[in-house]
């Protein structure tokens, strides 16, 4: 299954993984800007779980939270973030994979938590090792989505194949979908929906997850009210908050922490890939935004 959205110089498109791969990769997307070779867009991405992004030749820079725009490796592994990453990218055709928690847990390697709010080189840093031949393995002379799309899915059921399911999996599978419950709003109500002590929730929440469960939680929930203007942009911001937020203050003090800006100041700027993004990922997977896709 896919779906796209068309803009005036971005298209993207997003695939779903076959049903085995469905735990562990949100979804593969291709986005593609056009447009003469002097083309630069630039947007804002809200924060995520971790993602492999892989492009031939591309002409991009990047930055997560207050760093320095750089220009990132061809093939760039990013661990969970929860801060907004800032890029710029030149015409190009780009795939992503957006990597699950329980995902992590079983492609990956390491604690997400040393990889959280940064990207790295995928072909070099151990953890993406899953992910490093994708590049070489995916693009052929004539562009094809859906044959690329399938190409990138036949490598990681093998190497799904081939890996061991963490010894975390019922747990991780059982948190993260305690954190897409919109009910669980505190980190004692989600140590008890698990039925572990907040000891070991933190522990796996590090491992899996890339951060603590209060901060998860903090996450969430503003991605619920983000993710809401992001398809409509016509709506004021107090009509996209979550139960949880107290007042719109309670808000603008998470936009700031998230996106490291004022809600004001994010409207106001242009989102070329995002709003593209956006529209066809609820078209092809049902949620707006990575960190609330239902695996």
């Amino acid at each position: 299954m896919s779906s796209q959205h068309v803009g005036d110089a971005v298209t993207v498109r997003f695939f779903l993984p076959s049903p085995a791969l469905a735990p562990y990769i949100s979804t593969y997307y291709l986005t593609e800007v056009h447009g003469p070779a002097d083309t630069m867009v630039q947007d804002w991405l809200h924060p995520e779980w971790a993602n492999v992004r892989f492009a031939r030749n591309p002409r991009w820079q990047a930055a997560i939270g207050s760093d320095a725009l750089r220009e990132p490796p061809t093939v760039i592994g990013t661990g969970p973030t929860c801060q907004a990453a800032h890029f710029l990218i030149g015409p190009a055709r780009i795939w992503g994979i957006g990597v699950l928690p329980l995902g992590w847990a079983r492609l990956c390697s390491g604690e997400a938590a040393l990889h959280a709010d940064r990207f790295t080189d995928a072909r070099a840093e151990p953890a993406y090792g899953a992910f490093a031949p994708l590049l070489d393995a995916t693009f052929t002379d004539e562009p094809d989505p859906a044959a690329e799309a399938a190409r990138i899915d036949a490598h990681l059921l093998a190497e799904l194949a081939r890996r061991p399911p963490s010894e975390d999996e019922a747990r991780i599978r059982a948190a993260h979908a305690a954190l897409l419950d919109h009910e669980v709003g505190s980190v004692g109500e989600l140590a008890e929906r698990l039925s572990v002590s907040p000891r070991s929730l933190e522990r796996l929440s590090l491992k899996a997850f890339g951060f603590s469960p209060k901060l998860l939680l903090r996450r969430q929930r503003f991605l619920r009210s983000l993710a809401q203007f992001m398809l409509d942009p016509s709506l004021t911001w107090i009509r996209t908050l979550d139960w949880q937020y107290v007042d719109q203050a309670h808000f603008v003090r998470d936009f700031k922490r998230f996106m490291g800006m004022s809600p004001s100041t994010y409207a106001q700027l242009d989102h070329p890939v995002l709003r593209a993004a956006a529209r066809a990922r609820a078209a092809a997977a049902g949620a707006a935004v990575q960190a609330l896709h239902r695996p």
